[in-house]
């Protein structure tokens, strides 16, 4: 793990310029290959079939015309320099917008939300501006709880959208470059080549995967600074060789010129044109792996220019070759004696090229996963040191297997293009969106603002996903139908999860219920550590009552332990565990709540068992040092404010700091969060209602003051030690006998009146998914020779 922790690269951090330039060209590699490698098929999708290019030269021009511009726009001003800088502590995405989005309007719909996680270091939000104004658009979307569904099933669709993207980029990148063998062989021998060749270059591409994108960019870099080079010498020569003066078509004029000739079948044509920003969304989905400014560098001072100089070039080209204009192809303007060598760069590019997305894939998968809307698969993190970078067996295969299907299955550019084309539009619309939103609610700009880059940039984005669409029957179907399919899985299970977190709630057992446990009842105490794991923040959970039912005994040290994710993309080691009491200090029971971001790795250490000892013993430390009265200043009797006679502890933020003699935390207003923090009420403290809803209470801090006359008159710093000592050694002994992980294994049934739609979403397909994904302990990493399974029945 990166000592640092966070995302890979700081961008409030001075990097230097070393550093930065050696970003920017890893970056070439991972981010930009798949952008790069569109000059292959562009025109050879745009001319397919709707339009014609004739001895006027009208139609290449206008083509290349839109391209110039459409890469300045999108990629260019839109990208670069608009949502790069709307991340989310350096991440982005699709998810990454919408968290941002979350954290400064409550639209989410994850109902374990505390105030304590307001007070993380990665949530940022500027109070005092939230204080002065809110703005009529945040009060909407609050109100109304449709939109809050509305933005969700945007977001997913958005993400299936990315996921349909990686499954479709590397076939008509790599089927577009092995089609250059057509001009070294004969058509029979190149028909039955160039399918097989294309399925085994795949497959070596994703085998590739489990190496990491840090190793994979450094490999990959080169490649890809060839193939810019490549076609931008090409462009170059056939610029100056055959049309000096094909810089004119740059000009808007030709693109109005071309609409009005070719009319529908131009607007048609769009649905090829747009293939020249196929990748873009990279440059976001991957910025957790680099930096702003080394993605912007490599953007703009060398992929940009690139790119011009190759459409100019065969544009160029094509504008003096019009008897080839039945069969336009990239190769077509590549001199004769630099073919075979192009040819290799090509395939070797369209590798890389897929990559961009692969990656983008993965990421975009383990946020949905975090944030409860995938199912449960194996994340697996392929850098120690550089936190972000990911590799997802599951997903990785399943996407080799599909990208096959299509390359056997279309065996088009064509079709091809025209599925990838409706995936990238799409995704484009659902993010320039989501941007908007965060220039309202995150930067705070006016409503006027955000219109204008809505309506700016979506009219741009509508008008070629219009053009997509009219493609329907001739491949544009497949992302439609793919989308429906994921983004029907991932609504399910979010919704099923959400219900059963409802029941949860709704079912918890009552704190004197587990103080009432004893001999008396016939309940023995056995040695050991029971760690109780809960999808609740507070409370005692059905599924420990269920437990206890059974086997009329528990562990003499109980933790209820609530792995929960948060929205925002990490959460820092010192401020992730959140411990309490549940009781009196003599009852020896524990709530420790763990929290990560949706970009962290779950289980980051190598045995969560001795972390978690670790933190409880701090714990202990710090609340002995705090109680010298006989109350903890942190700690609150909810008595007044609950049914409950005895209390659950507030929670206390326990850092990486140990304790040895005296208490290592400041007793100020702002504790530092590498060591102790408190004073952020537990959901037990406020209502049931406020426990489903986004917290509205404002954070509060407790100022920990100590008077030394008062500490001695209550208490002795001897009894002090004794206790200290006692609790502790009970802990370390616990641990000694052992520790069971006590889970619940859960099956989820509809309620008996449901509709029909609801009885197939969760009867049926929620249950499906579960029994066939990752189960909570293998995604927990719960040695399975310590692991109790509880059987709970959901009717939900």
């Amino acid at each position: 793990m990166d000592p640092e922790y966070g995302k890979c690269w700081d961008s409030s951090r001075k990097d230097s310029w070393k550093t930065i330039l050696l970003l920017a060209y890893q970056s070439l590699g991972v981010v930009y290959g798949d952008l790069g490698i569109s000059p292959l098929y562009v025109y050879k999708s745009t001319f397919a079939e709707d339009i014609q290019h004739s001895e006027s030269n009208e139609e290449i021009y206008g083509v290349l015309s839109f391209v110039f511009w459409t890469l300045t726009l999108v990629p260019l001003f839109k990208y670069v320099f608009i949502v790069l800088r709307a991340d989310d502590n350096g991440e982005g995405g699709t998810f990454a917008l919408y968290s941002l989005i979350c954290r400064h309007a409550k639209v989410s719909l994850l109902p374990n939300r505390q105030a304590a996680d307001e007070a993380l270091s990665t949530y940022k939000l500027e109070q005092s501006a939230e204080k002065k104004s809110s703005s009529t658009v945040k009060l909407y979307l609050e109100k109304h709880k449709f939109l809050h569904t509305a933005l969700l099933i945007l977001v997913l669709l958005g993400t299936c959208m990315v996921i349909g993207d990686g499954l479709l980029t590397p076939a008509i990148s790599v089927f577009s470059a092995v089609s250059g063998l057509e001009f070294f062989m004969s058509k029979e021998h190149h028909e039955y080549a160039v399918v097989p060749i294309t399925c085994f270059i795949i497959v070596c591409l994703f085998a590739l995967q489990h190496y990491g994108t840090h190793r994979v960019g450094f490999f990959f870099a080169p490649v890809v600074v060839i193939w810019l080079l490549c076609i931008s010498a090409l462009g170059l020569y056939n610029i100056i060789h055959w049309n000096p003066h094909v810089y004119q078509a740059l000009s808007p004029y030709y693109m109005f010129k071309f609409l009005k000739k070719t009319r529908k079948s131009g607007w048609m044509s769009l649905g090829g044109i747009l293939l020249c920003i196929t990748g873009s969304e990279a440059m976001f989905a991957d910025l957790g792996h680099f930096s702003y400014l080394a993605i912007q560098i490599a953007f703009t001072f060398l992929v940009y220019p690139a790119l011009i100089l190759a459409y100019m070039g065969q544009a160029a080209y094509l504008s003096q070759h019009h008897q080839s204009s039945y069969q336009i192809s990239f190769y077509l303007s590549v001199p004769e004696a630099v073919k075979w060598p192009v040819l290799v760069i090509a395939i070797l590019a369209s590798v890389v090229g897929s990559q961009a997305i692969i990656s983008g894939t993965f990421s975009i998968i383990n946020q949905s996963q975090s944030l409860g809307c995938f199912p449960r698969v194996k994340v697996v993190h392929t850098n120690d040191k550089i936190h972000g970078q990911i590799y997802i067996p599951e997903i990785n295969w399943t996407l080799m297997i599909l990208c096959i299907a299509v390359t056997i299955g279309f065996r088009d550019i064509k079709h091809m293009g025209n599925a990838s084309g409706l995936a990238v539009m799409t995704v484009m619309i659902v993010t320039t969106c989501l941007t908007a939103l965060v220039i309202i609610l995150c930067w705070r700009k006016p409503p006027i603002l955000a219109l204008a880059f809505l309506l700016f940039f979506g009219s741009v984005e509508l008008l070629y996903f219009s053009a997509s669409l009219t493609k329907f029957r001739e491949g544009a179907w497949l992302p439609i139908l793919l989308a429906l399919f994921l983004t029907t899985i991932m609504f399910v299970w979010h919704y099923a999860t959400i219900k059963k977190y409802e029941f949860d709630l709704h079912n918890k057992v009552s704190l004197d219920w587990l103080l009432a446990l004893g001999s008396s009842l016939g309940i023995a105490r056995v040695p050991g550590i029971g760690l109780v794991f809960t999808d609740l923040t507070s409370g005692i959970p059905a599924n420990f009552s269920r437990f206890v039912t059974n086997l009329p005994a528990f562990h003499r040290i109980l933790v209820f332990v609530c792995v929960k994710s948060v929205p925002v993309p990490y959460v820092p080691p010192a401020e992730r565990y959140l411990v309490g009491r549940v009781g009196p200090a003599a009852h020896r029971s524990y709530r420790c709540i763990v929290r990560y971001g949706y970009r962290d790795v779950h289980q980051d250490v190598d045995s969560f068992e001795s972390e978690l000892v670790d933190r409880l013993a701090n714990f202990i430390r710090y609340d002995r040092f705090n109680n010298t009265d006989g109350t903890n200043s942190c700690i609150e009797d909810i008595a007044s404010n609950s049914n409950e006679s005895t209390s659950d502890s507030r929670l206390t933020v326990i850092g990486t700091v140990s304790f040895s003699g005296t208490p290592a935390y400041e007793m100020e207003d702002t504790l530092q969060p590498a060591s102790v923090s408190g004073g952020f009420t537990s959901v037990d403290s406020v209502t049931d209602f406020i426990e489903m809803e986004p917290v509205r209470a404002v954070e509060r801090r407790v100022r920990f003051a100590i008077d030394d006359e008062s500490e001695t008159d209550a208490r002795s710093e001897i009894e002090i030690d004794i206790q200290l000592r006692q609790e502790l050694e009970e802990l370390f002994a616990a641990q000694q006998a052992g520790t069971a992980f006590i889970l619940g294994h859960s099956h989820v049934r509809a309620k008996q009146g449901s509709s029909i739609l609801k009885r197939l979403a969760i009867n049926f397909g929620y249950n499906f998914l579960r029994r066939n994904c990752r189960g909570p302990d293998v995604a927990l990493k719960v040695p399975p020779v310590s692991l109790l399974e509880v059987g709970m029945v959901y009717i939900v």
